[in-house]
């Protein structure tokens, strides 16, 4: 009876602490035990399983969508938001308020963040930041050359802008074309100091924010100019591209495709982004499902935020 004896008293202690939410040192007053005797029962309770923990996840919340893929694609974390309809608009308008409040709470002083500049979820991102006052970023680092067509040009400016005042930070903008003509071009283009002094900084990113597309362009990076031909984009499905991340393409097992096409990017190659602490990629859409789960095989990324539809798809 030694034992039930034991148990019963660790039983009793338990129930003061958890239940009737009861100071240590109150516990042990109350049946003259040392404190240390109470802290010792409380974790014997634990080992004993006479306290166990139970996690409920509140309505909306999809914890056991998010182990999934944390399992499926060995990824750090991931947050699948709730969203009512399986249509772009309203996923995207979701995900970018998930990543607002993450980047909110998570946001370290002196943080050097890099932005895809021509991402409408991180679009979203940005129109549901509330200034931050408290933990304020260095820099914001444009990671994809943003000049482009007139009427789609300020979108990439506005966007790193706008992160950066909200952020209490420094804009680096990249203005020059994502896409050059030529590896002549976009080696005259990196000349400018300008651009290197953006460029110089992708080293020091510390928090990466990215899309990711799929080789079809969404509309709003097709309009900007910043895309290859459509006889280029065929070229990388054929070479087994399922989509990118900055226009760095990869394929289905998370591959890079390398081909002569790299070599007139301006932007954030996938070897530097490997390099930063802290990479968050911000996407869903039936349309995108095949490019996320390259993308994730790829070894970048630490954390996805998506949508419910997405997630099931992509442990489907």
């Amino acid at each position: 009876m030694t034992r039930l004896n034991e148990l019963r008293l660790i039983s009793r202690v338990a129930q003061m602490y958890h239940i009737e939410g009861r100071r240590q040192a109150e516990i042990a007053q109350h049946l003259r035990l040392s404190q240390a005797t109470v802290s010792r029962m409380l974790k014997r309770a634990e080992a004993e399983d006479i306290v166990r923990t139970s996690v409920i996840p509140p309505v909306g919340t999809y914890s056991e969508l998010e182990g999934a893929l944390r399992e499926k694609y060995d990824l750090p974390e991931a947050i699948v938001v709730e969203c009512t309809e399986d249509r772009d608009g309203a996923i995207m308008a979701r995900i970018g308020e998930a990543a607002a409040h993450l980047l909110e709470v998570t946001l370290a002083p002196g943080e050097i963040i890099g932005v895809s500049s021509w991402s409408q979820t991180i679009f979203k991102m940005v129109e549901n930041i509330h200034p931050q006052k408290s933990a304020q970023a260095k820099y914001v680092v444009q990671t994809l050359g943003g000049m482009g067509d007139p009427s789609v040009q300020t979108h990439a400016t506005q966007l790193t802008t706008r992160l950066a005042r909200l952020t209490g930070a420094e804009p680096k903008l990249l203005p020059v074309q994502g896409v050059t003509t030529s590896r002549e071009a976009k080696l005259l283009m990196q000349a400018d100091p300008f651009v290197r002094e953006t460029m110089d900084l992708f080293g020091s990113i510390t928090l990466a924010i990215v899309g990711i597309g799929a080789v079809e362009p969404s509309e709003l990076l097709a309009r900007s100019g910043n895309i290859f031909s459509s006889r280029e984009l065929s070229d990388l499905a054929e070479a087994g591209a399922v989509g990118d991340i900055s226009l760095r393409f990869f394929d289905k097992n998370g591959k890079p495709v390398k081909t002569p096409l790299d070599d007139r990017v301006i932007g954030l190659p996938l070897e530097d982004l490997e390099r930063v602490d802290r990479v968050i990629a911000l996407a869903g859409g039936a349309k995108k499902t095949n490019a996320i789960a390259g993308a994730l095989r790829v070894g970048v990324i630490d954390m996805l935020v998506t949508d419910k539809f997405t997630a099931q798809r992509l442990i489907d």
